[in-house]
Protein backbone atom coordinates (compact mmCIF):
# COMPACT_ATOMS: atom_id res chain seq x y z
CA UNK A 1 0.00 0.00 0.00
CA UNK A 2 0.95 3.55 -1.01
CA UNK A 3 2.93 5.52 2.31
CA UNK A 4 -0.05 8.13 2.55
CA UNK A 5 -0.88 9.76 5.21
CA UNK A 6 -2.96 7.67 8.42
CA UNK A 7 -5.78 10.68 8.45
CA UNK A 8 -7.62 11.63 5.46
CA UNK A 9 -7.53 15.50 5.71
CA UNK A 10 -10.33 17.63 6.84
CA UNK A 11 -12.14 19.87 5.47
CA UNK A 12 -11.83 23.48 6.08
CA UNK A 13 -12.41 24.22 9.67
CA UNK A 14 -12.58 20.72 10.96
CA UNK A 15 -9.83 18.63 12.84
CA UNK A 16 -8.35 15.86 11.20
CA UNK A 17 -9.26 12.83 13.40
CA UNK A 18 -6.75 10.13 13.40
CA UNK A 19 -8.58 6.48 13.28
CA UNK A 20 -8.54 4.36 16.39
CA UNK A 21 -6.66 1.07 16.01
CA UNK A 22 -8.26 -1.81 17.27
CA UNK A 23 -7.07 -3.54 20.61
CA UNK A 24 -5.15 -6.92 19.87
CA UNK A 25 -5.99 -8.41 23.25
CA UNK A 26 -5.52 -12.37 22.41
CA UNK A 27 -4.47 -14.63 20.31
CA UNK A 28 -7.50 -15.27 17.82
CA UNK A 29 -7.33 -19.29 18.77
CA UNK A 30 -6.76 -18.74 22.21
CA UNK A 31 -3.00 -19.30 23.84
CA UNK A 32 -1.88 -22.74 22.48
CA UNK A 33 -0.51 -24.89 25.54
CA UNK A 34 3.46 -24.84 25.66
CA UNK A 35 4.92 -27.20 23.63
CA UNK A 36 7.84 -28.42 26.18
CA UNK A 37 8.22 -32.01 26.00
CA UNK A 38 10.23 -34.17 22.74
CA UNK A 39 6.74 -35.55 21.94
CA UNK A 40 5.18 -32.45 21.83
CA UNK A 41 7.98 -30.63 19.92
CA UNK A 42 7.58 -33.75 17.61
CA UNK A 43 3.60 -32.80 16.64
CA UNK A 44 4.26 -29.04 16.77
CA UNK A 45 6.66 -29.60 13.53
CA UNK A 46 3.82 -31.88 12.03
CA UNK A 47 1.13 -29.51 12.88
CA UNK A 48 3.57 -26.44 11.36
CA UNK A 49 4.00 -28.40 8.26
CA UNK A 50 0.10 -28.78 7.45
CA UNK A 51 0.36 -25.40 7.16
CA UNK A 52 0.92 -22.86 4.04
CA UNK A 53 2.86 -20.04 3.16
CA UNK A 54 6.11 -17.85 5.39
CA UNK A 55 6.67 -18.62 9.02
CA UNK A 56 6.25 -16.29 11.48
CA UNK A 57 9.19 -16.15 14.17
CA UNK A 58 9.81 -14.76 17.07
CA UNK A 59 12.38 -15.45 20.62
CA UNK A 60 12.32 -14.08 23.71
CA UNK A 61 15.62 -14.07 25.85
CA UNK A 62 16.87 -12.71 29.28
CA UNK A 63 18.20 -9.38 28.26
CA UNK A 64 19.92 -7.97 31.14
CA UNK A 65 19.06 -10.37 33.52
CA UNK A 66 21.28 -13.55 31.72
CA UNK A 67 24.97 -13.40 30.46
CA UNK A 68 23.53 -15.63 27.00
CA UNK A 69 21.52 -14.84 24.29
CA UNK A 70 19.83 -18.03 24.60
CA UNK A 71 16.63 -18.01 23.57
CA UNK A 72 14.38 -18.76 26.17
CA UNK A 73 10.74 -19.27 24.34
CA UNK A 74 10.25 -19.71 20.55
CA UNK A 75 7.21 -18.26 19.02
CA UNK A 76 6.31 -19.56 15.58
CA UNK A 77 2.89 -18.98 13.68
CA UNK A 78 1.76 -20.55 10.16
CA UNK A 79 -1.54 -20.08 8.36
CA UNK A 80 -3.19 -23.09 8.51
CA UNK A 81 -1.56 -24.52 11.25
CA UNK A 82 -1.70 -21.96 14.27
CA UNK A 83 0.42 -20.78 16.78
CA UNK A 84 3.30 -23.05 18.39
CA UNK A 85 4.98 -21.64 21.47
CA UNK A 86 7.92 -23.61 22.53
CA UNK A 87 10.01 -23.60 25.47
CA UNK A 88 13.66 -24.99 24.72
CA UNK A 89 15.04 -25.23 28.19
CA UNK A 90 13.04 -28.35 29.56
CA UNK A 91 13.23 -29.87 26.53
CA UNK A 92 16.92 -29.80 26.19
CA UNK A 93 16.91 -30.72 29.56
CA UNK A 94 15.06 -33.59 29.49
CA UNK A 95 17.13 -35.44 25.98
CA UNK A 96 14.78 -34.22 23.76
CA UNK A 97 17.84 -32.37 21.45
CA UNK A 98 17.02 -34.98 18.71
CA UNK A 99 13.26 -33.62 18.41
CA UNK A 100 14.59 -30.55 18.46
CA UNK A 101 16.59 -31.24 15.05
CA UNK A 102 13.88 -32.81 13.65
CA UNK A 103 11.71 -29.88 13.82
CA UNK A 104 14.53 -27.70 12.76
CA UNK A 105 14.84 -29.92 10.13
CA UNK A 106 10.80 -28.56 9.12
CA UNK A 107 11.21 -25.09 10.08
CA UNK A 108 14.42 -24.16 8.55
CA UNK A 109 13.10 -24.69 4.42
CA UNK A 110 10.44 -22.03 5.31
CA UNK A 111 10.82 -18.31 4.60
CA UNK A 112 11.14 -16.80 7.95
CA UNK A 113 8.79 -13.77 8.95
CA UNK A 114 10.72 -12.19 11.81
CA UNK A 115 10.88 -8.31 12.90
CA UNK A 116 13.95 -7.33 14.20
CA UNK A 117 15.97 -10.39 12.71
CA UNK A 118 19.45 -10.06 13.66
CA UNK A 119 18.49 -9.92 17.37
CA UNK A 120 16.86 -13.30 17.57
CA UNK A 121 19.08 -14.88 14.37
CA UNK A 122 21.73 -15.97 16.65
CA UNK A 123 19.60 -17.59 19.89
CA UNK A 124 17.90 -19.51 17.06
CA UNK A 125 20.91 -20.87 15.26
CA UNK A 126 22.15 -21.87 18.79
CA UNK A 127 19.45 -24.55 18.37
CA UNK A 128 19.78 -25.41 14.90
CA UNK A 129 17.17 -23.25 13.16
CA UNK A 130 18.01 -21.90 10.45
CA UNK A 131 15.88 -19.90 7.91
CA UNK A 132 16.04 -20.45 3.90
CA UNK A 133 15.25 -17.10 3.37
CA UNK A 134 14.51 -14.54 5.37
CA UNK A 135 11.94 -10.84 5.60
CA UNK A 136 12.38 -8.60 8.33
CA UNK A 137 9.21 -6.82 9.13
CA UNK A 138 11.61 -3.77 11.24
CA UNK A 139 14.08 -3.42 8.14
CA UNK A 140 11.15 -3.16 5.87
CA UNK A 141 9.64 -0.35 7.79
CA UNK A 142 13.21 1.24 7.75
CA UNK A 143 13.24 1.15 3.75
CA UNK A 144 9.92 2.50 3.79
CA UNK A 145 11.14 5.50 4.90
CA UNK A 146 8.61 4.82 8.51
CA UNK A 147 9.14 7.17 10.68
CA UNK A 148 8.57 4.75 13.92
CA UNK A 149 9.31 1.04 13.26
CA UNK A 150 8.53 -0.90 16.60
CA UNK A 151 6.76 -3.92 16.10
CA UNK A 152 3.53 -2.16 17.79
CA UNK A 153 4.08 0.70 16.33
CA UNK A 154 3.46 -0.42 12.77
CA UNK A 155 1.45 -2.95 13.42
CA UNK A 156 -0.71 0.04 14.07
CA UNK A 157 0.07 2.03 11.07
CA UNK A 158 -0.25 -0.69 8.45
CA UNK A 159 -2.51 -3.35 10.01
CA UNK A 160 -4.95 -0.72 11.89
CA UNK A 161 -4.44 -2.72 15.24
CA UNK A 162 -3.13 -2.30 18.16
CA UNK A 163 -0.57 -4.77 20.09
CA UNK A 164 -0.50 -5.32 23.91
CA UNK A 165 2.64 -4.09 25.26
CA UNK A 166 4.32 -4.71 28.83
CA UNK A 167 6.88 -7.68 28.87
CA UNK A 168 9.39 -7.45 26.36
CA UNK A 169 11.85 -6.59 28.85
CA UNK A 170 11.11 -9.44 31.25
CA UNK A 171 13.06 -12.19 32.70
CA UNK A 172 12.50 -14.55 30.09
CA UNK A 173 14.36 -17.37 32.28
CA UNK A 174 11.98 -17.08 34.65
CA UNK A 175 9.84 -20.76 35.31
CA UNK A 176 6.82 -21.37 35.38
CA UNK A 177 6.35 -18.47 32.67
CA UNK A 178 3.42 -16.47 33.62
CA UNK A 179 0.18 -17.31 31.22
CA UNK A 180 0.46 -12.71 30.54
CA UNK A 181 3.80 -13.37 29.69
CA UNK A 182 2.51 -16.58 27.28
CA UNK A 183 -0.36 -14.32 25.60
CA UNK A 184 1.88 -11.53 24.96
CA UNK A 185 4.42 -13.68 23.28
CA UNK A 186 1.72 -15.46 21.22
CA UNK A 187 0.47 -11.92 20.47
CA UNK A 188 4.07 -10.91 19.04
CA UNK A 189 3.69 -13.38 15.58
CA UNK A 190 -0.16 -13.50 15.61
CA UNK A 191 -0.47 -11.14 12.86
CA UNK A 192 3.39 -11.31 11.25
CA UNK A 193 2.88 -12.78 8.53
CA UNK A 194 -0.06 -10.32 7.52
CA UNK A 195 2.61 -7.75 8.77
CA UNK A 196 5.29 -9.24 5.90
CA UNK A 197 2.19 -8.73 3.01
CA UNK A 198 1.23 -5.37 3.84
CA UNK A 199 5.47 -4.81 3.73
CA UNK A 200 5.92 -6.17 0.97
CA UNK A 201 2.78 -4.10 -1.11
CA UNK A 202 4.43 -1.06 0.50
CA UNK A 203 7.75 -1.61 -0.85
CA UNK A 204 6.44 -2.79 -4.28
CA UNK A 205 4.54 0.69 -4.67
CA UNK A 206 8.14 2.15 -3.55
CA UNK A 207 10.03 0.00 -6.01
CA UNK A 208 11.75 -1.31 -3.26
CA UNK A 209 11.19 -5.07 -3.52
CA UNK A 210 14.49 -6.04 -4.90
CA UNK A 211 16.41 -3.64 -2.39
CA UNK A 212 14.61 -4.93 0.60
CA UNK A 213 15.62 -8.48 -0.83
CA UNK A 214 19.23 -8.01 -0.88
CA UNK A 215 19.09 -6.72 2.26
CA UNK A 216 17.01 -9.75 3.75
CA UNK A 217 19.50 -12.06 2.35
CA UNK A 218 22.56 -9.95 3.67
CA UNK A 219 21.34 -10.48 7.50
CA UNK A 220 20.73 -13.97 6.96
CA UNK A 221 23.95 -14.92 5.65
CA UNK A 222 25.85 -12.40 8.14
CA UNK A 223 28.15 -13.96 10.14
CA UNK A 224 28.77 -13.53 13.80
CA UNK A 225 30.12 -9.95 14.98
CA UNK A 226 33.65 -10.88 15.83
CA UNK A 227 34.10 -9.62 19.37
CA UNK A 228 35.03 -5.78 19.74
CA UNK A 229 38.48 -5.16 21.58
CA UNK A 230 38.67 -3.98 24.97
CA UNK A 231 35.30 -4.10 26.00
CA UNK A 232 36.61 -3.18 29.59
CA UNK A 233 36.68 -0.10 28.07
CA UNK A 234 33.12 0.55 27.90
CA UNK A 235 32.60 0.30 31.69
CA UNK A 236 30.53 3.45 32.42
CA UNK A 237 32.60 6.16 34.43
CA UNK A 238 35.46 5.14 33.37
CA UNK A 239 36.10 8.22 31.60
CA UNK A 240 36.61 9.87 35.26
CA UNK A 241 40.17 7.58 35.22
CA UNK A 242 43.54 9.30 33.62
CA UNK A 243 45.60 6.80 35.45
CA UNK A 244 47.22 3.64 33.62
CA UNK A 245 47.50 1.90 37.01
CA UNK A 246 43.88 2.50 37.97
CA UNK A 247 42.89 1.89 34.52
CA UNK A 248 44.58 -1.71 35.06
CA UNK A 249 42.29 -2.42 38.27
CA UNK A 250 39.45 -1.68 36.19
CA UNK A 251 40.00 -3.98 33.55
CA UNK A 252 40.97 -6.77 36.35
CA UNK A 253 37.67 -6.06 38.10
CA UNK A 254 36.01 -5.86 34.83
CA UNK A 255 37.79 -9.11 33.54
CA UNK A 256 37.00 -10.99 36.80
CA UNK A 257 33.20 -10.00 36.31
CA UNK A 258 33.24 -10.75 33.42
CA UNK A 259 34.49 -15.00 33.92
CA UNK A 260 32.26 -15.20 37.21
CA UNK A 261 28.87 -14.19 34.64
CA UNK A 262 29.58 -16.31 32.00
CA UNK A 263 30.21 -19.27 34.46
CA UNK A 264 26.81 -18.74 35.81
CA UNK A 265 25.14 -17.03 33.20
CA UNK A 266 24.36 -13.93 35.07
CA UNK A 267 24.40 -10.78 33.42
CA UNK A 268 27.59 -8.95 34.66
CA UNK A 269 25.64 -5.61 35.81
CA UNK A 270 23.89 -8.38 38.08
CA UNK A 271 26.97 -9.55 39.36
CA UNK A 272 28.86 -6.33 40.07
CA UNK A 273 27.87 -3.02 38.41
CA UNK A 274 29.79 -0.45 36.90
CA UNK A 275 29.95 2.41 39.71
CA UNK A 276 31.04 -0.44 42.02
CA UNK A 277 34.14 -1.40 39.54
CA UNK A 278 35.13 2.04 39.14
CA UNK A 279 34.19 3.19 43.07
CA UNK A 280 37.20 0.19 44.11
CA UNK A 281 39.78 1.50 41.23
CA UNK A 282 39.65 4.58 42.42
CA UNK A 283 39.66 3.86 46.36
CA UNK A 284 42.59 1.17 45.46
CA UNK A 285 41.82 -0.80 49.04
CA UNK A 286 44.64 -2.59 50.22
CA UNK A 287 42.61 -5.18 52.16
CA UNK A 288 39.53 -7.06 51.76
CA UNK A 289 38.43 -5.02 55.44
CA UNK A 290 39.04 -2.13 53.13
CA UNK A 291 37.14 -3.26 49.51
CA UNK A 292 33.79 -4.27 52.08
CA UNK A 293 33.63 -0.77 53.59
CA UNK A 294 33.12 0.45 50.08
CA UNK A 295 29.35 1.00 48.96
CA UNK A 296 27.83 -2.11 47.22
CA UNK A 297 31.03 -4.09 48.49
CA UNK A 298 29.45 -4.36 51.77
CA UNK A 299 26.47 -6.15 50.73
CA UNK A 300 26.21 -10.15 51.91
CA UNK A 301 26.87 -11.24 48.23
CA UNK A 302 29.57 -9.60 47.28
CA UNK A 303 30.96 -10.48 50.79
CA UNK A 304 31.20 -14.23 49.57
CA UNK A 305 33.13 -12.64 46.28
CA UNK A 306 35.26 -10.56 48.12
CA UNK A 307 38.62 -12.53 47.88
CA UNK A 308 37.79 -12.49 43.34
CA UNK A 309 37.45 -8.65 43.64
CA UNK A 310 40.98 -8.18 46.14
CA UNK A 311 42.81 -10.90 43.67
CA UNK A 312 41.99 -9.08 40.74
CA UNK A 313 43.03 -5.46 42.71
CA UNK A 314 46.04 -7.27 43.73
CA UNK A 315 46.75 -8.52 40.37
CA UNK A 316 46.52 -5.40 38.54
CA UNK A 317 48.91 -3.46 41.47
CA UNK A 318 51.52 -6.04 40.49
CA UNK A 319 51.68 -5.63 37.10
CA UNK A 320 54.96 -4.02 35.38
CA UNK A 321 54.29 -0.73 34.35
CA UNK A 322 54.85 -1.68 30.47
CA UNK A 323 51.70 -4.00 31.08
CA UNK A 324 49.68 -1.35 31.87
CA UNK A 325 46.99 -0.64 29.34
CA UNK A 326 47.26 2.83 27.67
CA UNK A 327 45.14 5.79 29.29
CA UNK A 328 44.44 6.71 26.02
CA UNK A 329 41.93 4.28 24.03
CA UNK A 330 43.91 2.90 20.70
CA UNK A 331 41.58 3.35 17.71
CA UNK A 332 40.75 0.92 15.64
CA UNK A 333 39.64 2.51 12.45
CA UNK A 334 39.51 6.51 12.60
CA UNK A 335 39.12 8.49 15.35
CA UNK A 336 36.50 10.09 16.72
CA UNK A 337 34.72 12.55 14.53
CA UNK A 338 35.39 15.42 17.05
CA UNK A 339 39.45 15.51 16.63
CA UNK A 340 39.30 15.17 12.73
CA UNK A 341 39.14 18.75 12.37
CA UNK A 342 42.46 19.35 13.98
CA UNK A 343 44.06 15.86 12.83
CA UNK A 344 43.21 16.31 9.41
CA UNK A 345 41.18 19.29 8.30
CA UNK A 346 40.92 18.04 4.79
CA UNK A 347 38.92 14.60 5.86
CA UNK A 348 36.88 16.60 7.85
CA UNK A 349 35.89 18.32 4.94
CA UNK A 350 35.50 14.91 3.24
CA UNK A 351 33.31 14.19 5.59
CA UNK A 352 31.02 17.31 5.92
CA UNK A 353 30.59 17.01 1.91
CA UNK A 354 29.81 13.52 1.95
CA UNK A 355 27.31 13.63 4.77
CA UNK A 356 25.20 16.60 3.20
CA UNK A 357 24.75 14.62 -0.28
CA UNK A 358 23.77 11.22 1.90
CA UNK A 359 21.64 13.32 3.42
CA UNK A 360 20.15 14.76 0.62
CA UNK A 361 19.81 11.58 -1.38
CA UNK A 362 18.29 9.77 2.31
CA UNK A 363 15.74 12.77 1.68
CA UNK A 364 14.70 11.61 -1.87
CA UNK A 365 14.58 8.05 -1.52
CA UNK A 366 13.18 8.06 2.09
CA UNK A 367 15.93 5.81 3.71
CA UNK A 368 17.73 6.66 6.52
CA UNK A 369 21.63 7.65 6.18
CA UNK A 370 22.67 4.48 8.28
CA UNK A 371 20.32 2.32 5.62
CA UNK A 372 21.96 3.76 2.83
CA UNK A 373 25.54 3.04 3.92
CA UNK A 374 26.79 2.41 7.43
CA UNK A 375 28.10 5.47 9.33
CA UNK A 376 31.73 3.58 9.67
CA UNK A 377 31.91 2.90 5.77
CA UNK A 378 31.28 6.55 5.32
CA UNK A 379 33.92 7.26 8.00
CA UNK A 380 36.81 5.31 6.69
CA UNK A 381 36.24 6.44 3.02
CA UNK A 382 37.04 9.94 3.78
CA UNK A 383 39.28 9.21 6.56
CA UNK A 384 41.60 6.75 4.60
CA UNK A 385 40.75 8.19 1.07
CA UNK A 386 44.18 9.47 0.43
CA UNK A 387 45.61 5.53 0.76
CA UNK A 388 42.48 4.43 -1.19
CA UNK A 389 43.45 6.53 -4.09
CA UNK A 390 46.99 5.01 -4.09
CA UNK A 391 45.12 1.64 -4.11
CA UNK A 392 42.09 2.09 -6.39
CA UNK A 393 43.10 5.22 -8.57
CA UNK A 394 42.24 9.17 -9.17
CA UNK A 395 38.43 7.94 -10.45
CA UNK A 396 36.01 8.71 -7.56
CA UNK A 397 32.93 6.75 -9.00
CA UNK A 398 35.43 3.67 -9.54
CA UNK A 399 37.52 4.58 -6.00
CA UNK A 400 33.66 4.40 -3.91
CA UNK A 401 32.47 1.35 -5.49
CA UNK A 402 35.55 -1.05 -4.95
CA UNK A 403 36.10 0.43 -1.65
CA UNK A 404 32.21 -0.52 -1.00
CA UNK A 405 32.02 -3.93 -2.80
CA UNK A 406 35.63 -4.76 -0.79
CA UNK A 407 33.04 -3.99 2.65
CA UNK A 408 30.49 -5.93 1.78
CA UNK A 409 27.89 -3.54 0.57
CA UNK A 410 24.84 -4.61 -1.25
CA UNK A 411 24.87 -3.83 -4.94
CA UNK A 412 21.88 -1.40 -4.72
CA UNK A 413 23.95 0.25 -2.30
CA UNK A 414 26.55 1.02 -4.60
CA UNK A 415 24.42 2.13 -7.19
CA UNK A 416 22.08 4.50 -5.55
CA UNK A 417 24.80 5.55 -2.91
CA UNK A 418 27.96 5.25 -4.13
CA UNK A 419 27.43 7.56 -6.87
CA UNK A 420 26.31 9.98 -4.63
CA UNK A 421 29.55 9.51 -2.19
CA UNK A 422 31.93 9.88 -4.88
CA UNK A 423 30.17 13.02 -5.68
CA UNK A 424 30.39 14.63 -2.63
CA UNK A 425 34.49 13.88 -2.46
CA UNK A 426 34.59 15.23 -5.67
CA UNK A 427 32.67 18.56 -3.81
CA UNK A 428 35.44 18.37 -1.05
CA UNK A 429 38.51 18.66 -3.28
CA UNK A 430 36.54 21.38 -5.26
CA UNK A 431 36.18 23.48 -1.98
CA UNK A 432 40.01 22.57 -0.65
CA UNK A 433 41.45 23.63 -4.67
CA UNK A 434 39.38 26.85 -4.40
CA UNK A 435 40.78 27.82 -0.71
CA UNK A 436 43.92 26.82 -1.88
CA UNK A 437 43.88 29.31 -5.65
CA UNK A 438 41.57 31.74 -3.88
CA UNK A 439 39.12 31.40 -6.44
Amino acid sequence: MPDTPDSTPASSGDTAVEPEATPLLAPREGVPPLTDTADAVRAAAELLASGTGPLAVDAERASGFRYSARAYLLQFRRRDAGTVLLDPIPVVRDGGVEALEGFAAVVNDMEWVLHSADQDLPGLAELGMTPASLYDTELAGRLAGFDRVGLAAIVERTLGLSLQKGHGAADWSTRPLPDTWLNYAALDVEVLVELRDAMAEELESQGKTDWATQEFEYIRTAPPAPPKPDRWRRTSGIHTIKNARTLAVVRALWTARDDLARRRDIAPSRVLPDSAIVAAAQKNPATVSELNALPVFGGPRQRRQARVWMDAIEHARALPDDALPPVTQPFVGPPPVSRWARRDPEAAGRLSAVRDALAALSADVAIPVENLLTPDLVRRICWDHPALVAEYGTDEDVLVDRFLEAHGSRPWQREVAGPVVAAGLRTAEESRTAEVTGE
